[in-house]
């Protein structure tokens, strides 16, 4: 049973509650229809384009355009998925620790939360995407109205479904509570605008520390934390027109090689469906199942080694998570643990190639993007070294009573089985490498190569999971886009209020020369990829930073390593790093779970940084 099952199981037998649970329930339906028939529709697209030009060499100028489109509809109708279920990503440790009044309270701030900024960007949103009727897509000459009219609907399905939840659990009263605690800490804000106007950049510490925290750790969802946090700033604080939230918000979650993320989940779901994952499991734990912690290492090998395939660290987390996990569950290891060290292995590969974190510092920076790439492997290699010491550590002691190392003709006939499976990463790789696919369609070769291979070896497909499985897909690839078009709109306010600038010029001044400067940049990189999520800090402080490395003599590679490393350990770290809550959303796993068990992870990630920091040649080491 799931989360809206149980909560319909609760409901009350009034009629007003009934015809909202039968309203919910249909609206639901109409929903979930359009995003499997657009999640589909992305695979045949981007999949038609990859054979047109590859075996056809005549490329479908219209099919990147298209699939942009209706992305943006898929990531808004997705976040509409997930509202409904439950699945946005929150931080419910405190509130779960809370007597029962106050929780119930903090349940109906979570919605408050929601339903406040939906309510306040549903009439910017409809004036963005009225304005975007005037642009016209270059290839297929369609107004663009038609793509940006998804955020509007999509914020308005999302409040419906808020307002008809609200129906069903009686909770009106809590609500109202609590929208009118967020009515009086606006109107105090609005009332303080002249003192954050004289303030400067300190009022940034109100807005983007103290509310983002406060909203967090009241357990509200953490994109619309993000979102209603930025929406405030600009609202009291300058005359931008709210619209700009809006299309901060578009810009975030329409990156073309975001696209890659809901493929690659939907690979990994029909991995899962199709016998492959099972087959993969069953060799490697014929290989390692004897060891302490064996499917720990293969899940940190596998992360090293398809890091970097579709550019998107959510999308290798989406490639890996799905194939492991359930056996790794089924051995007895624990929910939390499993995300905290898939998050760890995020962060750990950040600068394995060709990672977009890699391209956009270069272009942004000027760096040598070849040097980059060369440079980036064995730094992660160290970082993925520290987090086996700790996957040592913590199954040192695990009793292997009972376990039996296979025999080879055991783990030669599972690898004969397991063979189509395994060589699908070295497939996407040759794809990328060879010019056939772009990072963003790659994973569509991989889905039609796992359809292929399981027909030719079953004879079957699961047809009856197929529909499931793509509303699945995008409601998860929702979820995440959601957190990460609200940290897209939260850099940029950050950016125009100066606060870059003002970072420099600090970071200039500091005594000690460049090993100041290091462990300035590293604790500032670690925090801004907290904050910000990863490529909006490069952009917004790798053109500042890097010309002050250069002239105190920190080698422009070795820095960019470094600090892309630091970013990375801010992006996975709880309680704001979105990457965790990233992780923690394609494991299935509450965020609460991962809290305790990521901290060991995330120091042996800092001291592996600091190795690389202190030692020059791990980065430089492979320049020509």
């Amino acid at each position: 049973m799931d989360l809206v099952q149980k909560e319909e199981a609760m409901v009350p037998a009034s009629s007003l509650a009934s015809t909202a649970v039968c309203l919910e329930r249909w609206l639901g339906r109409m929903v979930e229809v359009p995003v499997a028939v657009l999640t589909a529709l992305e695979v045949l697209i981007l999949l038609a384009g990859v054979i047109s030009r590859y075996l056809f060499h005549n490329p479908l100028v219209w099919s990147d355009e298209l699939a942009s489109i209706l992305f943006l509809w898929l990531a808004m109708l997705g976040a509409v998925v997930a509202f409904r279920r439950g699945e946005h990503m929150r931080m419910s440790t405190l509130v779960a620790s809370a007597p029962p009044r106050w929780r119930t309270f903090f349940e109906a701030f979570a919605a408050a939360v929601a339903i406040a900024f939906l309510a306040l960007i549903l009439h910017s949103s409809i004036e963005y995407a009225v304005d975007e009727a005037a642009v016209v897509t270059p290839a297929m000459e369609i107004p663009n109205i038609w793509r940006a009219s998804a955020i509007p609907i999509g914020c308005a399905l999302m409040l419906i479904f808020a307002l008809l939840r609200l129906v069903r659990a009686g909770g009106l009263g809590q609500v109202i509570l609590a929208l009118l605690v967020i009515a009086a800490i606006g109107t105090g804000l609005w009332v303080l605008k002249p003192l954050f106007i004289a303030m400067g950049n300190y009022k940034l510490v109100v807005f983007f520390v103290f509310l983002v925290a406060v909203g967090v750790l009241a357990g509200a969802p953490i994109a619309f934390v993000f979102a209603i946090a930025t929406f405030a700033f600009l609202a009291i604080t300058t005359r931008t027109p709210l619209t700009v939230v809006v299309n901060r918000l578009d810009e975030g979650m329409s990156h073309i090689i975001l696209l890659s993320v809901p493929l690659f989940v939907f690979l990994g779901l029909l991995i899962e469906a199709t016998g492959m994952a099972r087959a993969m499991v069953d060799f490697l734990a014929k290989l390692l199942g004897h060891v302490r912690g064996g499917l720990s290492y293969v899940l940190l090998g596998a992360m090293y080694l398809v890091s970097g395939i579709s550019g998107s660290k959510a999308a290798d987390m989406a490639a890996v998570a799905p194939v492991l996990f359930p056996e790794m569950k089924r051995r007895g290891a624990k929910p939390g643990e499993l995300v905290a060290l898939l998050a760890s292995s995020g962060a750990m590969s950040e600068t394995i190639p060709p990672s977009l974190v890699l391209i956009t510092i270069g272009s942004v920076t000027g760096v040598s993007i070849a040097a980059l790439f060369s440079g980036g492997l064995l730094p992660a290699l160290v970082l993925a070294l520290a987090l086996c010491v700790i996957v040592w550590w913590r199954y040192r002691d695990d009793d292997l009573t009972g376990v039996t190392r296979a025999s080879w003709g055991e783990a030669g006939r599972a690898f004969v089985i397991a063979l189509p499976g395994l060589a699908l990463p070295f497939l996407i790789r040759a794809a990328v490498v060879e010019g056939v696919a772009t990072a963003t369609e790659v994973s569509t070769i991989g889905i039609a190569y796992t359809i292929i291979v399981c027909l030719v070896m079953t004879r079957s497909f699961p047809t009856a999971r197929l529909v499931p499985m793509l509303v699945d897909t995008a409601s998860l690839c929702g979820a995440i886009l959601l957190i990460i078009g609200a940290a897209t709109a939260m850099a940029w306010a950050l950016t125009q209020s100066g606060f870059s600038r003002d970072l420099a010029a600090a970071m200039t001044g500091l005594p000690g020369g460049a090993v100041t400067f290091m462990i300035v940049s590293i604790i500032a990189f670690v925090i801004l990829g907290s904050v910000l999520e990863g490529i909006p800090a490069i952009v917004l402080f790798g053109p500042l930073l890097f010309p002050i490395a250069r002239q105190i003599g920190i080698h422009e590679v070795h820095y960019a390593i470094v600090v892309i490393l630091a970013m990375g350990i801010g992006l996975f770290a709880p309680p704001f790093g979105i990457g965790y809550y990233a992780a923690c959303a394609i494991g299935r796993v509450n965020p609460d779970d991962g809290m305790r068990p990521i901290w060991p992870y995330l120091l042996a990630l800092l001291i592996g940084l600091l190795v690389v920091a202190a030692v020059p040649w791990i980065s430089l080491g492979f320049l020509r």
